[in-house]
């Protein structure tokens, strides 16, 4: 992707440089949008990539590789506009793409038809036959009609921001649960989107009006559609089957983790972020570190050690993006419960992006989703040595007790870790008691907050093998006796 993407703010609606300043690039305070705005479809200087390896991509007959961008500005400021398409734009990186154009039109909400309106359509249209795209990419999520009004008109295969996504993933996914979890995702996409093209997909017969078919022939029959739909619910329940199979197996994982009191330790954050060099720095991990959205799909769990040698795992998990498909939210569940059961989120903020807070309020958005947001947080700013000082002051001053780090330097991964072992729970400390049967008060504590390892009722009283925090064991240190250990 080149580095010239908008740098000129004195770009005109129909794309000539006019030498004016732009007149629609602060949001109205009234929130009524102008009219020449509302029907002007912006183009986005310099918005263009150049790829040496064009990888064929694949997904319902999907060939993304000269593509056009398309985008409407609803709300917020042209920056946040533009800054969506540049996002937009390395996804269709990713994905093998060659972006040639990318399009902002300024509207108070999309078309309801076509996404952009059947005028800026046609001029859509012009612009794909000009450049040659087999493509168009649209920044947002379309209905199966928004997707066959834009394709009739603009005769090119269009997609949407989570096709796209779902593509990118399907391509990363190795472990046999990613890919499971990537295919059901897909399937709950298509399944409304399936059409057909003609009446030679139909396979209602019956007398006259099936062309002659006659005796044997007549009757409901079923649509091709229809038959599609039904393999493709089908195979969805197969692979949720397997998948809740697979979450059982990452259950007992984290059980055992939990039974040998192993605190346990994700990493979150937004997609390139630098979570898995975070990783790799923390625990030499070896694991694949790629400058691409979504080089990591299937979750890595690594044991460490804080500074005074006490243990914890860390799990290292899929990145987050804004306007995340709940599809894939959905499919993902059974790994994202890796964050949700941890200790602590280590939240990695790419502190070189231009927009950082943007990314912060995405993670924590999904996080939301996926019921993570009441798990302790430590905010981690990372890329520190590639990152602007006052962007960092900034940060610092937004989210108070975050850590400025730097995965590819090593700056700043012992205050890092000296962050990780204050956070982590406390280990608590392991007892033998022997309760009078009037205490079943402190039985119960021990069992609500503890870990029992064995439990006997004898003459004297109910004896415990358990393990308690610190203020809880204290308050049993009256009740160890001779016979208790």
């Amino acid at each position: 992707m080149t580095s010239a993407f908008f740098e000129d703010p004195q770009i005109h609606r129909d794309g000539r440089d006019d030498g004016t300043p732009e007149d629609f690039r602060d949001e109205p305070l009234t929130g009524e949008l102008d009219l020449a705005d509302r029907q002007a479809l912006r183009r986005v200087a310099g918005l263009s990539t150049e790829l040496a390896d064009i990888t064929e991509v694949e997904y319902r007959t999907l060939r993304l590789e000269r593509v056009v961008l398309v985008g409407v500005w609803t709300e917020g400021t042209a920056q946040q506009a533009e800054s969506s398409l540049r996002e937009l734009a390395a996804l269709a990186e990713t994905a093998g793409s060659q972006v040639l154009e990318g399009l902002i039109q300024r509207r108070s909400k999309p078309d309801v038809a076509t996404y952009i309106g059947s005028g800026k359509t046609a001029e859509l249209a012009e612009i794909v036959r000009a450049t040659g795209a087999d493509t168009v990419i649209c920044d947002g999520e379309l209905s199966p009609s928004q997707l066959r009004h834009l394709e009739e008109i603009v005769k090119v295969k269009v997609i949407d921001r989570t096709a796209l996504i779902l593509d990118i993933f399907a391509q990363h996914a190795r472990s046999r649960e990613g890919k499971a979890q990537v295919e059901l995702a897909q399937l709950e996409y298509l399944l409304p989107r399936l059409r057909g093209w003609g009446g030679n997909l139909s396979r209602q017969v019956g007398g006259r009006a099936a062309g002659g078919v006659g005796i044997g022939g007549r009757g409901p029959g079923e649509t091709k559609i229809e038959l599609d739909r039904r393999r493709i619910r089908a195979r969805m329940a197969k692979l949720r089957r397997q998948i809740a199979e697979m979450a059982k197996t990452r259950e007992t994982m984290r059980s055992n983790r939990r039974r040998n009191r192993i605190p346990s330790v994700a990493i979150a954050g937004y997609t390139n972020a630098g979570k898995s060099s975070l990783l790799n720095r923390l625990t030499g991990a070896g694991v694949l570190v790629e400058d691409a959205l979504f080089a990591t799909l299937d979750p890595t769990v690594r044991r460490a050690q804080t500074p005074s040698g006490r243990p914890f795992t860390l799990a290292d998990t899929v990145g987050f993006v804004r306007h995340l498909p709940h599809q894939l939210v959905e499919a993902f569940r059974s790994t994202l419960e890796e964050v949700t059961q941890a200790d602590l989120i280590l939240h990695v903020v790419d502190g070189s992006d231009a927009e950082p807070e943007a990314q912060i309020d995405a993670v924590r958005q999904v996080l939301r989703e996926i019921g993570a947001d009441r798990v302790p947080e430590l905010v981690v700013i990372n890329k520190a040595d590639a990152a602007d000082p006052l962007t960092l002051a900034r940060l610092r001053r937004r989210e108070p007790g975050s850590v400025v780090v730097s995965a590819r330097t090593g700056a700043g991964i012992e205050e890092l870790m000296a962050a990780i072992e204050a956070e982590l729970p406390e280990v608590g400390r392991e007892v033998r008691v022997v309760l009078p049967y009037e205490r079943g008060d402190l039985v119960a504590r021990i069992h609500e907050l503890g870990e029992v390892f064995s439990q006997e009722h004898t003459a004297e009283g109910t004896r415990l093998h358990a393990r308690v925090p610190a203020a809880l064991a204290a308050e049993l240190d009256r009740y160890v006796t001779a016979e208790a250990l």
